[in-house]
Formats: C-alpha cells, structure tokens, sequence
C-alpha cells in the first residue's frame, strides 16, 4: 500500500517561504495499491490528481470526512469529474438534516461555483457512510463518527496486508476528564487500533489548545496519547494550523522528542510524503 500526502494544512490553505516545507495546501491523501486508488478528502490538495490519467481507470472513490470547506473546497477542480462516463463514488458522512447530495450540491452550484452536479459528464455515485463498513473494488473500509464539528467520521483503510487509519479532523480529549484511558470510552478508538499508521489531527501545541477546547482538533501531545493508547506502529500528526511557520512546526516536533519517548514512529506531516506500508 502506497500513501501520497497531497495536502497536509488545516482550514484555509496557506502560501509562501513560511510554509515551503510543510506544505499549505488543505486535506487530501491518495490511497494505492494493485493499480487501485483511494482519495480521502478533497482539499485544495485534491489538484495533484490531475496529473494522473484518470480516463485509463474505471472507477476512482473518494472518502469525505466531513464538509467543511477545507475538506472539500477541490472538489470543482477534481479532473475525472469531467471524464465521460467514468464511475466516481463519493463517501462522506450521513446527516439528519440535509443528504450528501444536497450537501454538496451547496458548493458545486452557483454563486459559490459556476458548475453544478447534474451537469458533470462521469457517472457520479454518493454514498452516505456512519458507523459500519464496506468494500470499494480492492479495499475494505470502515467508518464511524469521531468528535469534531458536525457529522464527521474517520476512516480505516484495509489493503492486502496493511492498515491505514485516517482522522484528520478529531478532539478525542474532549470531556471533563481529558482523554480517559479506557478505550470503549476513545472516540475514534476503534479506527485506529493497531493500524500500521495513524494520520490524525495534530493542529495545536498544549497551551494553543487549552485556549480551544471544543473546536473539534488536539493538541499534539493529546495526539500522541491517542496513538499510544490505540497503539498503532506509525503515527503522522497533520491538519497544521495555518498560522504555524515551518519553523514552529519544527520546534514543536522537537519539543516533543524532548519531553517523552513512545514506543511507535511518529513525524509531522509533510506535502508531498510518500509512504509505503508493508
């Protein structure tokens, strides 16, 4: 199994010599393996997809976390939306509002689009996901919500021999006792158990969170309990705050190999990382 950060930033995207090493471009993340791929989330990073050929594919899927705009603001710009015939699911999270359909038919139409759905040439499919499970054509896949702003779920993602588990937007700390050490009680707990690598939200350092609790993201340290407790082998911290340089980053990468050593690999998330699980 084969991962492509494409967009590594949170909520809006960002640009310039600050942001060069880490990347400013908002949630996206390719999934492949035998010839088969995965999209999760379609943030501004989405765009790198086209420069694959998606008319010598079938079928290409797309799993949406959540509708904020920073997770779907690619979308419009999303090349095999515009092969004829091409079969595109998307995947995102069920409401008791609204459906998916209408969801998204909110951005792509005008004013906030000049495109609308029913005039895309593919064979465009939506599925509205909760807690459960299902298979694409190569993986199988299981959803559950996670505690973040509106309806949003995680997802773990199961090839042939690895387990990816992808939770970019998620404050499992939330709570009057912080982030308990009882797994039943762990939102997102069963997603990321023993995965071969998390990517999880990792936006703010402690003190930047305890300013912001309730808005739906961790703090890095939170995240490392997290993955500790669900004790995954990897672990990328992701959903950078857009206010935060290259250089803070950094320094808030090494603040944490200072204060405590974990028995798992973990790095910040960087645009453009390749990685390959076993």
């Amino acid at each position: 199994m084969k991962i492509n950060l494409w967009g590594v930033r949170g909520s809006i995207p960002t640009s310039g010599a600050d942001t060069k090493h880490y990347g400013g471009k908002t949630s996206s993340t390719l999934v492949s393996e035998d010839g088969h791929l995965l999209l999760l989330d379609a943030g501004s990073g989405i765009g790198e997809f086209n420069s694959i050929k998606a008319d010598t594919y079938k079928r290409v899927d797309i799993l949406l976390t959540h509708l904020h705009m920073d997770h779907i603001q690619g979308l419009g710009f999303f090349s095999p939306f515009f092969v004829p015939d091409l079969e595109v699911h998307i995947w995102g999270p069920k409401s008791s509002m609204h459906s998916l359909h209408s969801r998204i038919s909110r951005y792509l139409s005008p004013p906030l689009f000049p495109v609308v759905m029913r005039d895309l040439p593919c064979k465009l499919i939506l599925h509205e996901v909760g807690n459960g499970e299902f298979e694409t054509e190569h993986f199988k896949i299981k959803s559950a919500f996670v505690i973040h702003p509106g309806p949003t779920v995680g997802y773990r993602v199961t090839g042939k021999k690895s387990v990816f588990t992808y939770i970019p937007d998620h404050e499992p700390a939330l709570g009057r006792e912080r982030l308990v050490n009882d797994p039943k009680w762990i939102s997102g707990y069963d997603l990321a158990a023993d995965a071969d690598l998390l990517y999880h939200d990792g936006q703010y350092t402690p003190q930047e969170y305890d300013k912001k609790v309730g808005w739906g993201h961790s703090s890095v340290e939170d995240t490392l309990l997290f993955a500790s407790i669900c004790k995954v082998k990897n672990l990328l911290l992701a959903h950078h705050d857009p206010s935060h340089s290259d250089k803070q980053l950094d320094e808030m990468f090494n603040q944490l190999k200072k204060e405590k050593s974990y028995p798992f690999n973990y790095e910040m998330a960087a645009e453009g990382m390749e990685v390959y699980l076993p």
